[in-house]
């Protein structure tokens, strides 16, 4: 069997990513639904949310690890599959405990695909095109969290039992389980490994990082931007609010961002191949710091469209900062990475909303968006530590 074109090997795992994140969005539109018909409480309700964001959390440096053995294209499969047999189970749900563990079990197939999908693109796209091709992908999983969660919200509007587009989205998982296997090869480094040691070489030991400074410094802005990230899109509707703009209006802060950074998640990565990663990360970190304090000090409407402009900095940063680990880390290491970069971010989502809420009950709302845009310049030194560790790190 030929190898699978970089092209091929692209498009493949911008499906499984706009399925992937399509399937972790529509449980926002599906939880009210699924509430009046199992007639839940509201602690339930925050479960079974908890349930399939803990689970992705808790499996993606566990799927990086096993990926090594068995290969990432194998276990994309594997976790694309798991996640429409957890749908398919969720269509057929009776009651909280069977939703609980339907939605658990879909989040735990969900926990595969982006370690591995960015591990299959970094494979493809070893040297030059790789952050335009992470930036591509980061770009899709927007796309299906608006496509998926839009359609469904129409289809309810419509009449249509929830368990229909449910069963429909967990066909279309087990679909696109079947397309990985058949339109890629494996490239994973399982095969790569065994190439080396046959050969008398020998693999990457531990975790296979080239340069542990500019190691910690990417980690480090990892867990700077998507806290402050993830603290701004908390807490950025009651800022408006706080500001006199009318409570419809503010709801909308949200959609507005990520609008943004959609354009942003695509632009930023061919951004960096042209004017580098540091470059591109300080400007980005700038304008997201700028962004978030001015919306503190410009008039109310001046600030409400200042949003989407800060959405394509504050989304933007994470397709350089992903595509990024493949300078830094060994090829046959970067399921195990890229599992461990993604938890990071995940741990960071569930834990900052509840502390700047904390800090916003104190001393209130326009106080954390103030620490939050402070923080963010915090990355701009972390960057300097970052430049010298990409220089030192072994080709």
């Amino acid at each position: 069997m030929s190898r699978t074109s970089p092209k091929t090997t692209l498009a493949t795992c911008c499906a499984a990513h706009t399925l992937h994140d399509g399937l972790s969005d529509i449980s926002y539109v599906l939880l009210p639904i699924l509430a009046q018909a199992f007639n839940l409480s509201l602690a339930q309700v925050g479960m079974i949310r908890s349930a399939h964001r803990g689970a992705m959390a808790l499996f993606q440096t566990p799927a990086g690890l096993i990926a090594e053995r068995l290969g990432a294209r194998n276990l994309l499969a594997f976790g694309t599959a798991c996640a429409g047999l957890a749908f398919l189970a969720l269509g057929q749900a009776a009651g909280f405990s069977a939703i609980l563990l339907a939605l658990f079990c879909a989040g735990f197939g969900s926990a595969f695909q982006h370690p591995l999908s960015s591990t299959l693109i970094s494979h493809a796209y070893p040297g030059e095109g790789r952050r335009a091709a992470l930036g591509t992908y980061n770009f899709f999983g927007d796309v299906g969290k608006f496509a998926f969660g839009g359609a469904v919200s129409l289809l309810f509007v419509a009449g249509v039992p929830w368990q229909v587009p449910v069963t429909v989205y967990g066909s279309l998982a087990l679909a696109c389980a079947l397309a990985v296997l058949m339109l890629m090869q494996e490239t994973a480094t399982h095969a790569h490994s065994a190439a080396m040691q046959s050969s008398g070489q020998r693999t990457a030991a531990g975790w296979g990082i080239r340069n542990r400074r500019g190691f910690t410094a990417l980690c480090l802005i990892e867990i700077i931007d998507s806290s402050t990230r993830t603290g701004f899109l908390t807490f950025v509707a009651f800022l408006m609010i706080e500001r006199n703009l009318p409570a419809g209006w503010a709801t909308l802060s949200v959609p507005l961002i990520l609008i943004g950074g959609m354009a942003g998640k695509l632009a930023c990565g061919f951004l960096a191949e042209r004017i580098g990663i540091i470059r591109t990360v300080v400007i980005t970190e700038v304008a997201t710091g700028t962004g978030v304090l001015l919306t503190l000090v410009l008039p109310d409407i001046a600030a409400y469209l200042l949003l989407p402009l800060i959405g394509v900095a504050l989304n933007g940063t994470s397709s350089v900062l992903y595509a990024t680990i493949g300078d830094l880390v060994e090829k046959d290491r970067l399921p195990r990475v890229f599992g461990l970069f993604y938890t990071l971010g995940s741990i960071c989502g569930l834990i900052a909303p509840f502390v700047f809420g904390v800090i916003g009950d104190a001393f209130g709302v326009s106080a954390t968006i103030t620490l939050v845009g402070v923080l963010v310049f915090l990355t701009l030194p972390l960057c300097l530590m970052l430049k010298s560790g990409l220089r030192a790190a072994p080709a």
